[in-house]
């Protein structure tokens, strides 16, 4: 997710996430596109790293039951205002990666939307355009489970969303089933980590791909492709595209 600008404070960044992340309709319009792509009423979806819930919102107008994970105690009391009353969403404070037990949070206070579990990614943003300005200031332990573990408790999901800060190749490490469609971040700081999600996926079974650069919510290929060409599409890629969703579908 590229980095935002917002105030110091957690507070006043939490506010700025909300307003970025809920205040737009012409973007709630364009996701729901999207997302409709893949969910259908009373189909099970899974956020995994649900920051301030723009995405658990568009689950929902589209029918869905959420499970959603968020670590950050910020973030996650957010959560549970926007969506504890609901009842078709699950509300889980926990990480998820590639084995179950704690992890340690890498917190960036003034922008937690690039909190990390991964140490490699906060390395890979160091003096890097775009990046240089961010900090990450503390550190918290938190609980962590897997997408195996997740899908023995609430089933196989219709559609998964991975969004977690260069963390996502190991989320999938954690995966031995094959959901119907899921997508996860990239960044151009850190191309090998969506190389091995990519890889992953394609041990897993006959998935093939798309891909959203930003937040633009629209899809670039007019159908999927296979791996190769996702990687090569990605490769080459300038510096300035700086994040986007690769979306895998699963061929029958």
């Amino acid at each position: 997710m590229k980095p935002i600008a917002y105030p110091k404070g957690t507070a006043k960044s939490l506010g700025r996430s909300l307003r970025v992340y809920h205040g737009d309709h012409v973007r709630k319009v364009a996701m729901d596109s999207l997302y409709a792509r893949f969910l259908r009423p009373g189909d099970l979806a899974f956020d995994i790293g649900a920051h301030v819930g723009d995405r658990i919102s568009s689950f929902r107008r589209l029918g869905a039951r959420v499970v959603a994970l968020e670590p950050q105690p910020g973030p996650a009391r957010a959560l549970r205002l926007i969506h504890g009353r609901d009842p078709k969403v699950t509300l889980v404070e926990a990480a998820c990666g590639d084995s179950e037990g704690t992890a340690t949070l890498r917190i960036n206070s003034a922008n937690p939307t690039v909190s990390t579990l991964s140490g490699e990614f906060v390395d890979a943003a160091q003096d890097q355009d775009g990046w240089r300005e961010q900090v990450w200031d503390r550190e918290l332990t938190v609980p962590c489970t897997t997408l195996d573990a997740l899908i023995a408790e609430h089933g196989l999901p219709a559609f998964m969303k991975i969004d977690v800060e260069g963390f996502e190749a190991q989320v999938l490490a954690g995966l031995n089933q094959t959901p119907p469609a899921l997508s996860f971040e990239f960044t151009t700081i850190q191309r090998d980590v969506a190389e091995a999600c990519l890889a992953r996926l394609a041990a897993l079974g006959p998935y093939r791909f798309n891909v959203a650069l930003g937040e633009s919510q629209a899809l670039v290929f007019p159908e999927p492709v296979d791996a190769e060409a996702m990687h090569s599409h990605l490769r080459d890629l300038p510096h300035e595209a700086n994040s986007g969703d690769v979306y895998a579908l699963l061929s029958r």
